[in-house]
């Protein structure tokens, strides 16, 4: 009875023995990787299953001792089996973890070593495109001044060129100028010296003219004092011939000789409406005169 209990207390108490070997077998930091989760998961599920066979094997009925007896051996060694199975698996589990372990290692440092070719081959490439980004840029720049001096000579000989032709251009307006100026200069003293003839011609022709004027108005004035004489002596025809229309009016209307003015001839008749202020009788039948001629005689 004593060796079933404890052979009953042993297995029941095995799992947790083996979970212990298995934790002493792993250290919790280094179990890594599916085989060990596995190898632990395995040997827990075989211990809970002897556990349940010892427990089944324990005396609960009538049976022997002898046949509780074998059942408890049989159990002993299915637990025993079990237990080397369960420390099998840790030692796999640990073997396995000490690979992964060193392969993790082995990751790390490859990872390092890759971070630091990928460092210095950034570095390296990075190094190589400053280098030639510089070799570039003096290349740009040794281009860019040997075309900027080429533009410079350019400019400058086009300069030189339009400042020799606007020097020349401008020597040859001087020339020019002087030419004019002296040009001018003598038709300046040309000018002056016909200036002054004209000025003399003027100063010989205004005395003339000044002579000339005084005999034109000497003689405008005798001319005018014959003017006021030929309308002084008109204004006394003027008189008398108006006197006389005024007589040969009355004496028309008075008596009309020989039977009225159609016995005159027509130049008679042209005198007698000019005596009596008719105008162009000259271009009026004698019908016309006539009439125009009693109308006045009526008038008057």
């Amino acid at each position: 009875m004593s060796l079933s209990e404890r052979a009953r207390a042993g297995l029941r108490d095995m799992p947790s023995n083996a979970a212990w070997l298995l934790s002493r077998a792993i250290k919790p930091a280094e179990a890594v990787g599916n085989a060990a989760e596995s190898a632990t998961a395995s040997a827990r599920d075989r211990g809970r299953e002897v556990t349940a066979a010892v427990l089944d094997a324990a005396p609960v009925g009538g049976d022997s001792v002898d046949v509780r007896m074998r059942r408890a051996r049989e159990a002993a060694e299915q637990a025993r089996d079990a237990e080397e199975q369960a420390v099998e698996a840790a030692q796999e589990s640990k073997e396995r973890s000490d690979h992964a372990r060193r392969v993790s290692e082995r990751g790390r440092a490859r990872m390092n070593e890759v971070d630091r070719e990928t460092t210095r081959r950034v570095k390296q490439r990075v190094a190589e495109a400053e280098k030639a980004a510089n070799e570039a840029v003096q290349r740009a720049r040794r281009d860019a001044e040997a075309e900027a001096d080429e533009q410079r000579q350019a400019a400058r000989a086009e300069i030189a060129a339009e400042l020799d032709d606007a020097q020349r251009d401008a020597d040859e307006a001087r020339e020019r100028a002087e030419e004019l100026v002296a040009d001018a200069t003598a038709k300046l003293a040309e000018a002056r010296r016909l200036a002054d003839e004209a000025t003399q011609a003027a100063r010989t022709a205004a005395e003339k003219a000044h002579r000339q004027a005084q005999e034109l108005a000497d003689e405008a004035e005798q001319q005018a004092g014959d003017a006021e004489a030929r309308i002084e002596a008109a204004e006394r025809l003027r008189k008398d011939t108006e006197a006389t229309a005024k007589t040969t009016a009355r004496e028309l209307k008075r008596t009309p000789p020989n039977g009225g003015l159609d016995s005159y001839r027509k130049p008679e008749l042209v005198e007698l409406a000019s005596s009596v202020g008719i105008e162009g009788p000259t271009t009026m039948t004698k019908a016309q005169l006539v009439d125009a001629i009693a109308k006045a005689s009526r008038t008057r």
